[in-house]
This record gives C-alpha cells, sequence and structure tokens, in this order.
C-alpha cells in the first residue's frame, strides 16, 4: 500500500531544520515586530519600562498569534506559513486614540475590534470570488513593491535623518549581505541553500562586528527573565468612537490579510478558499483580542517573510510554527530578543533586497499566467500597481487628508485591492465571476 502523499505545505521537517529554518523567518521580521510598539511609546510618551513591556508582550503574543495561525484550532487559523506580527495599519489610529482617550481606550478599541473582526470573517471570506488571476497578480506585485522602502531604511541604518544614515558604510555593509546571501544561495543546494538569508545575516553581521559596527550593550542590559502581567496599564476603557476607529483599521488588516493568503497560497501550491480565509480571519481577531488583554496590539501575517518562502522553498507551515515558538521565548526572555536585536540593520536591508523582489517576481509571475490580447487586463494592471504605489512613492500626497479616509488612502495594498476589483469588474465583464466553483476552478490553476 502506497503512503499518501505529504503536501510540502504540512510536511513536518527534522527538528535542527525546524529551529534553523523559524530562526531565519524571526531575524527576517524582527525589526518591523518591534517598530509598532516603540514609535507608539515615543508618541505617548510612555518611559522605557513602559516601552520594554510594550515589546516584551509584543514578542509573547505575535508567537502566539503564529501558533494559532499555522497550527489552526477548530475554525482559527489559515493552517498557511503565515508568520504574524503587529500591523503597522493600526498604528496611527493607535497614535490618535492614545492622544485622546490615553492608552486603556487604545487597548479597549483593539479587544472590541478583535471581537467584531472574528463576528464578520464568514462575510468578509464569501469576498474571494472578486479575486480572479489579474486582482491577485497585481496585489501580489504591489505587495512585493511596496516593501522596498522599509528595505531601504534598513539598508541606510534604520533612522532617516540620523547623521550616520546612508553612510557608506552602512551601504556597503548592505551590499555585502546581499552579495554573501546570492554566493550562498547559488553555490549550495539543500539545507545550507535553504539557509542563505540566515546565513547571509550571520555574515554581514560577522562582518559589521569586524568593522565596530555591532552593538551588544542591550544585551547585558536586559532581564533574564520577565512575564509581562495581562492589563499591565490598567482595565481596558470601551468608548464607540475609538471602537469605530479600530475596526476600520481591522477591515483594511483583513484586505491585506486577503492578499497575504493569497500570495501564500500561489508561492506553497496551496491555494486559498474561502474557508480557509474566513479561518484566517478568526484568527486575525482571536490574536487581536488577546493582544489586547496582554498589552499588545492588531495582528496580521507580515509580508515580509513572502519573499522568503519564495528564495527559500521550504513551504512547511511547521517551520513558521518553529517561528512562533521561538518570539515566544524571546517575549520570556528578553536577553535572547536582545541578541536578536543587535543585528546591524544594514545586514537586514540587505537581505530584504533579495526577499522583498522575490515577492515581486511572485506577482509578475501570477500576471505572466493573464490573458492580456483582446482583453482590458493590461489597463486593470497598469492603474491598479500604478496606484497601489502612489502612498509609497509619495507618503506627503495625503498629507492634508485626515481622519478614517487618511488610514485608506495610506494602505497601497488596499488601494491595489480595491482598484483592481472594481477595474476587473468594470472593463472585463464578460469575466465577472459568476459562481465560486468557477473561481476556486480558477484559482486552482
Amino acid at each position: 500500500m502506497s503512503q499518501p502523499v505529504i503536501h510540502p505545505v504540512d510536511e513536518i521537517l527534522p527538528a535542527r531544520q525546524l529551529f534553523s529554518f523559524g530562526l531565519q523567518h524571526v531575524l527576517v521580521m524582527y525589526a518591523g515586530a518591534v517598530a509598532v510598539p516603540l514609535i507608539l511609546g515615543s508618541a505617548l510618551g510612555l518611559t522605557q519600562a513602559q516601552v520594554v513591556t510594550l515589546i516584551n508582550a509584543n514578542l509573547l503574543t505575535s508567537g502566539v498569534a503564529t501558533l494559532l495561525q499555522t497550527l489552526g484550532w477548530w475554525r482559527f487559523g489559515a493552517r498557511l506559513p503565515l508568520i504574524q506580527g503587529c500591523s503597522f495599519i493600526a498604528l496611527a489610529p493607535m497614535i490618535m486614540i492614545g492622544k485622546e482617550f490615553g492608552l486603556p481606550h487604545v487597548f479597549g478599541a483593539v479587544i472590541a475590534a478583535g471581537a467584531l473582526t472574528m463576528a464578520i470573517a464568514p462575510l468578509f471570506s464569501r469576498l474571494l470570488r472578486f479575486f480572479p488571476p489579474v486582482v491577485i497578480g497585481s496585489l501580489i506585485t504591489v505587495i512585493g513593491i511596496s516593501l522596498m522602502p522599509a528595505a531601504a531604511i534598513w539598508l541606510g541604518g534604520g533612522q532617516p535623518g540620523s547623521a550616520d544614515f546612508g553612510k557608506p558604510a552602512n551601504l556597503m555593509l548592505g551590499v555585502a549581505t546581499v552579495a554573501m546571501t546570492l554566493v550562498i544561495h547559488a553555490r549550495f543546494r539543500g539545507f545550507i541553500g535553504n539557509l542563505s538569508v540566515l546565513l547571509g545575516l550571520i555574515a554581514g553581521s560577522v562582518v559589521a562586528a569586524a568593522c565596530g559596527m555591532t552593538d551588544f550593550s542591550r544585551v547585558g542590559d536586559a532581564a533574564w527573565f520577565e512575564l509581562s502581567a495581562p492589563m499591565a496599564f490598567g482595565m481596558p476603557q470601551f468608548a464607540f468612537t475609538p471602537v469605530l476607529i479600530m475596526l476600520l483599521a481591522m477591515l483594511v488588516i483583513m484586505a491585506e490579510t486577503t492578499g497575504n493568503c493569497l500570495a501564500i497560497g500561489k508561492l506553497t501550491g496551496k491555494p486559498t478558499d474561502p474557508r480557509t480565509l474566513g479561518n484566517a480571519f478568526r484568527a486575525d481577531g482571536l490574536s487581536t483580542l488577546l493582544g489586547g488583554l496582554f498589552n499588545s496590539f492588531p495582528y496580521n501575517a507580515f509580508t515580509q517573510n513572502t519573499g522568503l518562502i519564495a528564495l527559500s522553498g521550504v513551504k512547511s507551515r511547521f517551520v513558521v510554527a518553529a517561528a512562533g515558538a521561538i518570539m515566544v521565548l524571546m517575549g520570556l526572555f528578553p536577553k535572547l530578543g536582545a541578541l536578536i536585536a543587535s543585528v546591524p540593520t544594514p545586514v537586514l536591508g540587505g537581505c530584504a533586497i533579495v526577499m522583498f523582489g522575490m515577492t515581486t517576481v511572485a506577482g509578475i509571475q501570477e500576471l505572466a499566467r493573464v490573458r492580456f490580447e483582446g482583453t482590458r487586463n493590461g489597463l486593470v494592471v497598469a492603474v491598479s500597481v500604478s496606484i497601489g504605489v502612489l502612498p509609497m512613492s509619495m507618503p506627503a500626497l495625503f498629507e492634508h487628508v485626515s481622519g478614517p479616509l487618511k488610514l485608506v488612502l495610506e494602505s497601497g495594498i488596499f488601494l491595489a485591492a480595491v482598484s483592481a476589483i472594481l477595474l476587473n469588474l468594470l472593463l472585463n465583464r464578460e469575466a465577472a465571476p459568476c459562481s465560486q466553483d468557477a473561481i476556486d476552478t480558477r484559482l486552482a490553476k
């Protein structure tokens, strides 16, 4: 009797590979994961101790959210290699709520928005039928392009406007990391080749240490063990306006989650269906609710790691689950988190150039399967991608817009999704979705 074929997404790798590949994912997303509590703490004037509490809570709940999304529980979790982190979409609304209502109202709004997200997940998942290949390809392409400013910031040193930002030493370190990552990926196959990003990060960090560009002082200052108590900033407070603002942010996050799930589904060969998408939304909602209780924030899948999957070819969700377990440990043992945080940002930027570019390539590959001759798909792609990169290419474009509309306009992925869906429906009427079965068949192709 032949053994059942295991899909690469469901493959359980040996422990050594789970840890190595999982650590690679953590290193890729770490800088983005701690950015939200750092920026929020600075904007609200929190003390250093309070910011540390937010960071530890963020890492712990990011790990739990990742485990929930990858391993799944009942109808929660997409069971795809999706690594979870605090969403940047919710950052501006949280700062707005925190300044006007106070931090307890921020956590109250997060809790309420998480609960409401779980309630509307089944309804939102039905929108998948509006994502034919021309929309999916445009969306994945915009996801990849929209990540490049983060790569540029890391490459320059991490702090635009600082005295050493963009110095030749930073740029050379980043370029050297790119070169070492490419050499490892090109010269080695199998386990070593798949670890090219991790090995590139290590090699770049060694070069940085030899040049005196690595700071390990935070490792010594960090505590050995610290457990963030739930509701450390007081009982969450609930008010209509903050909850409404946060719910709008969650709607944008759900649109981005749709794009991320579709991108990962294409990369792993496991197309996303409405049930999977609904489970992903429920996991986002539950993780967000738990985040609000444990001094953290709304969650969604980090797009940074999409390129890593494309580059390494490792599609197992259990690898990303291992990354979630590592983040839980980092939240409990701050010294471990501080050690990983010592990786110089130009080194991260060098690896990010390769990975984020691979995400863009995945979008281009999807668009290559779209029929352009005799259709208006070219216009759909041209306008959608152009609109999607506007917030990234010129952030000041919407500086005079305020309130909920600004939240929507600042998300290039959301703009690209809405534009591609509407244009496809208007310009390709004959290709308008007629049944879920037909859409599932097209996605499977």
